[in-house]
């Protein structure tokens, strides 16, 4: 499996998945850009940060300006998760949710099919709880679910040229955002439950997301890869 001389855009790349899937696709050769919110971390060799929050739309030109002569791989990854009862949200913060994890990603497709050279991948992260919800996740199940349909219509779409469209739909991974939101006894309940008896490190969604993006993986798209130890069998 090779990504060597390719050009990749990873959204939300400073950290947790995003990070290890930088590093794997650099590492392996490619160019890419990552984008960030706040820290931008230190950049992986081959690797440059730009700023662009995706709780704004006017952000997704500085993305794309940087990869003006061409790309090959699109890897949406930047999501928020915020939490909240149904009965207490407010219009503002389905707007907000929507924004970030749904509509940018879908017009972060549109803008990368005329740069996308033939063959080339796209890769829509996503999350085991849109099959397996839990309360105060109704923003954040509803709006993955809606880009787990995005990559659906995109295969059916792209696959003339050769471009694969995917789904990688991480289990319990130790990020920050997982840890920030859980207490230590809830992780390891849920570890308990995982067939491989863990959790997922970020590096394991990583290695899924550069298989998915090699040209090995020509004959697969349009599904959803549920990255998750067991978690859901």
């Amino acid at each position: 499996m090779t990504v060597n001389g390719k050009t990749a855009v990873v959204t939300g790349g400073s950290r947790g998945i995003g990070r290890a899937i930088v590093r794997r696709l650099a590492t392996a050769g490619a160019r890419v850009v990552y984008t960030y919110v706040n820290d931008p971390g230190e950049a992986p060799e081959g690797a440059e940060a730009v700023r662009a929050d995706q709780a704004d739309l006017g952000n997704l030109g500085a993305i794309f300006e940087r990869v003006g002569d061409g790309l090959d791989i699109l890897v949406n990854n930047a999501a928020s998760a915020d939490k909240g009862m149904i009965a207490e949200l407010t219009a503002d913060e389905v707007e907000r949710a929507m924004t970030v994890n749904f509509t940018f990603p879908l017009l972060a497709v549109g803008r990368a099919i005329p740069l996308l050279r033939d063959g080339g991948r796209i890769v829509n992260i996503s999350t085991l709880n849109t099959v397996l919800p839990a309360p105060g996740l109704a923003l954040y199940c509803a709006s993955k679910a809606a880009l787990e349909q995005v990559t659906a219509v995109a295969a059916r779409e792209l696959g003339g040229r050769g471009i694969t469209v995917n789904t990688v739909s991480p289990g319990a991974t130790e990020t920050d955002m997982l840890r920030g939101a859980n207490p230590p006894e809830a992780l390891a309940q849920t570890a308990a439950m995982t067939a491989l008896q863990r959790l997922g490190r970020p590096d394991d969604v990583a290695a899924v997301v550069e298989f998915l993006v090699s040209p090995e993986a020509g004959w697969i798209t349009g599904q959803n890869i549920r990255a998750t130890g067991g978690l859901l069998v």
